[in-house]
Order: C-alpha cells, then structure tokens, then sequence
C-alpha cells in the first residue's frame, strides 16, 4: 500500500511539474505567433530556449531561431516541415540555433525543395550565416557531413530539402527585404547585442505585422520605426538589471514599446529574476496589452 502511494504521488508531481507546459491551437486564427521557447540561456524545467513560429491559418509558414528544445516543441506544436516557407536566425549564439541541425535531420526527407534560411553577416568573432552553415553541414568538412546533401543543388542531390542561405548586412541603416512570397513580406534589421551581430524580423501577412526582436539593447532609435505599429512585438527580457551590454532592462523593454505603439507587447527569453517586479518595472513606461511568455503559448494577430 505504501509502495502504491509513493507511485501515485511520484506520478502527480511528474503531472504537475508538466502542467505549465501544453500546446495551445494556432487553428482558427488567420494569423498566430507561438512560442516554442520563452527560456534564455540558462536551465529552466519548464522553459526551453529561444524559438518562434509565424502561423498563417493551419500552416506554421516561418520559424525563427531554432534553441535547444525547440525540435520537441515543434512536433508538440503540430507543425509540419513541409509547410515552412522560411528559416530566420536572429544571430548565432547557440541558445537561438543548437536546434537547426535536429530539425533539418528530423525533415530533410519530407519535401525536395528549396528552402531559404535568413540570418546576419559576420564580423571578426562570429561566422555569417553562409558560413555558419558551411561549418554545419558542409559533406566533406561539416560538423554533421550526413546533411552536406541539404546544402548541395538541387541538379546534384535529390529527394532531400535543400537550403538557400542569404545573409544580411547587420550594419545596414534601413530594413533589408528578405522574403517576399505567397503574401508574406519579411524584411530584416541589424540591431544592437554586444559584439554579436543580431537581426530582427518584421512580417506582413494578411494585413497584420508581428515584429521579433531577438536580444538587444534597446538603444537603436530605428528599431522603434521599424517596429511601429506592429500588431504584436515580441521583445526579449532577459535581465532585470539596467546596465546590461546585450540585453533591454524590462523599463526599456517598455519604452520601446510604448514609443512603438504596438498593439500587443509580448516578453519572452526570460531571464532568472522576480518576473513579477520586473513587469512591474515594465508597466511603468508601457500601458498597451501585455502577455507574458510560456513554450507553446499561441497569440492571434489581431
């Protein structure tokens, strides 16, 4: 009897250490964010590293950043491979990318097709991402050689996806257009995170945008124009503190925000911290709707 209930109580603390993580529907809206993961870098049972998923009716149409735990995510969310139109890699520190490779093994064999896979250029300490992807899956020299056919042409290998790098140039003033297909514009800017070069996105689809803004400082005035009036931001807030060199404080997190005119702020990457006083640190410059991060949370755009 007592061996029963040590199982029956072993088995709901499994249950309820998991309750905190479920998949919410992105069907039914026309356009969705998901989060796959709302964890910054560090160890969070319940939090998996950065990751995000742009749906368009039934479809997850674009991914960006690929951490750790996001390819269990992914299948959790119910996204099919074959949909993806597009990759996007903010930049290249490995809690937004030490997933690519688990995905691209996981569905190189479900479509034959090209696939483009964005992110930024390099400088002296980091690879772009053309490079970064020669490094991964280059056939004679990569890290996993066994995916060297998903960057060969299509004329020399078939049956496998193929991916079209283009890296943008993080030092650019003004947006870059990246994607442009089926209704959905993507265009891209360099933004500030220490000596890291670093990307955000903004997506048109079906009248709405949706602006991820990765990590950074919130000190680049033009990441405010090009996330103005953005139906929902996703901003990251990784740290409570306010002389971070990489990462907003939450009360600039919310001045950006604000200064934006956003129509939904959504806060993810979340750091170790009192979450609870760093929102209301952010509440004090930032009055629009608010949603606070989860893995699988779903936010239609509205």
């Amino acid at each position: 009897m007592l061996m029963m209930r040590s199982t029956i109580a072993s088995l709901l603390a499994v249950l309820a250490m998991s309750s905190s993580v479920y998949a919410q529907s992105c069907a039914g809206s026309p356009v969705s964010v998901q989060i796959l993961g709302s964890n910054g870098p560090g160890f969070n049972r319940d939090r998996v590293s950065a990751g995000y998923l742009l749906w368009t009716g039934s479809q997850a149409k674009m991914i960006v950043d690929m951490g750790g735990g996001t390819h269990a995510r992914y299948s959790q969310a119910g996204a099919k491979f074959t949909d993806l139109s597009l990759m996007a890699i903010s930049h290249l520190h490995p809690d937004h990318t030490s997933d690519l490779p688990a995905l691209m093994w996981a569905g190189r064999q479900s479509r034959n097709d090209v696939l483009p896979i964005v992110g930024p250029s390099g400088n002296e300490g980091v690879p772009s991402i053309s490079v970064f992807l020669r490094r991964l899956f280059d056939p004679k020299e990569g890290a996993f050689q066994v995916l060297g056919a998903t960057m060969q042409p299509a004329s020399v290998n078939t049956g496998v996806v193929h991916l079209e790098p283009t890296a943008v140039d993080v030092t650019r003033t003004e947006p870059t257009k990246v994607f442009d297909k089926d209704g959905m514009v993507v265009t891209a800017l360099g933004i500030p995170h220490g000596n890291i070069p670093a990307l955000a996105y903004r997506v048109q689809t079906n009248g709405v945008s949706v602006v991820f803004s990765t990590d950074q400082t919130g000190t680049n005035p033009k990441f405010i124009d090009f996330a103005t009036g953005a139906n929902v931001l996703v901003m990251h807030m990784a740290t409570d503190m306010g002389n971070s060199p990489t990462h907003a404080s939450p009360a600039v997190v919310g001045r950006v925000a604000q200064s934006a005119g956003v129509g939904r702020l959504v806060v993810s990457h979340l750091g170790q911290f009192d979450l609870n006083a760093a929102v209301a640190e952010l509440k004090k410059s930032y009055t629009g709707p608010l949603t606070i991060g989860a893995d699988l949370q779903c936010t239609p755009v509205q």
